[in-house]
């Protein structure tokens, strides 16, 4: 019997939208509950001093906030992108659209990317595809939005565990090397629940790849997520599988490479985004908590919870000493619990991110 992909492909993004807003995050904590902050007693500036702006790409940011990658490709999702990108366009921070297969297969469904671009014509914007994707493409992609940076993405989990999902990864590495070697933009590796190990972080530097969005546990539960899409009441072998986000931001740290690290997955406050910059990170990603927000409540009610992220922000930097972001990332933190306990046994560290 022949399956309707692209009817399929439908059906499951719809799906990710309705999951994604009703399941809760993990079960496995992001480890951010492990990491802290120094208090200093004496402020180094007043708090209307305190500077959030940074740069990402090539572009300015007002904070250091991408909207990542959430949906797009059916119909339905038009004004969910939409609204998404005004509220981007208004705080000043990224938006990363989501996976543009759909698009690239029926240009009918175009327009739920397309009108991110439209709306926000001189914001940051990345394009979002397969690591499988041919360089083709995930050409086709980036210049569908005019993007500013092209996301790919790895969720070999989800694959595994969809009946419909990928089987087949043994020209991955040579992928993305072509991809990388193509395109006009930079080349973001993004994983989507499951973070990356410094392993895989050599490897993706070897095939020219300088900026990594980790997509660790802690946030959107993929497996719990297509364990519902089949009804599946058992939990799978799989539902906590994968590295946290401060263990994998922290083991990307520690290869030393030049790479641009974007935190993401299960960031859910502002002291998760200071936590992130000063272990390191250029800038933080979030998706699920903005998504539920806008279909939950309403598109100016994200806009407001964003500027109160810069607000608490600024205050958490007043309060370690920061009076910008660059300062910030030079702030000592403290590592404790799992996360200290995981990268004592892969030989990573910690003395030195607690002396700086």
């Amino acid at each position: 019997m022949k399956i309707n992909t692209s009817r399929l492909r439908s059906q499951r993004k719809l799906d990710h939208i309705k999951y994604s807003v009703e399941l809760e995050d993990g079960p496995v904590p992001s480890g951010f509950d492990d990491v802290f902050l120094l208090h200093q007693s004496i402020p180094v500036c007043d708090l209307e001093q305190i500077n959030t702006t940074t740069s990402f790409l090539g572009k300015f940011l007002r904070q250091p906030l991408i909207i990542n990658a959430l949906t797009g490709g059916v119909d339905e999702t038009v004004k969910i992108n939409k609204a998404l990108a005004e509220v981007a366009k208004e705080t000043g921070i990224a938006m990363a659209v989501g996976s543009q297969s759909a698009a690239l297969e029926n240009t009918k469904v175009a327009e739920s990317f397309v009108i991110v671009r439209r709306v926000n014509p001189e914001g940051l914007i990345l394009a979002n595809v397969s690591a499988l994707m041919p360089w083709k493409a995930a050409l086709q992609a980036v210049e569908m939005i005019s993007a500013d940076g092209l996301q790919l993405h790895f969720n070999i989990p989800q694959e595994l565990i969809m009946k419909e999902g990928d089987r087949f990864f043994g020209r991955l590495l040579d992928n993305i090397s072509e991809i990388v070697a193509r395109m006009p933009v930079p080349v973001i590796a993004k994983e989507v629940g499951f973070g990356f190990s410094r392993e895989t972080v050599f490897s993706l530097f070897g095939c020219g790849i300088r900026v990594i969005d980790l997509g660790g546990q802690g946030g959107t539960n993929f497996i719990a997520i297509e364990q519902m899409r089949r009804n599946q009441d058992a939990i799978s072998p799989l539902s906590d599988w994968g590295i946290p986000t401060s263990i994998s931001l922290l083991e990307t740290i520690s290869t030393k490479l030049p790479l641009s690290i974007v935190a993401s997955g299960g960031i859910r406050s502002a002291l998760d985004v200071a936590k992130s910059l000063a272990a390191g990170a250029q800038v933080v990603g979030v998706a699920g908590p903005f998504l539920r927000t806008l279909i939950k409540h309403s598109q100016k009610i994200l806009e407001n919870e964003i500027l109160s992220w810069q607000s608490e922000l600024q205050k958490i930097m007043l309060l370690v000493g920061a009076a910008n972001i660059y300062q910030l990332r030079s702030m000592p933190i403290i590592i404790t619990g799992k996360t200290k306990i995981w990268l004592d046994q892969r030989g990573v560290s910690l003395l030195a991110f607690g002396l700086k």
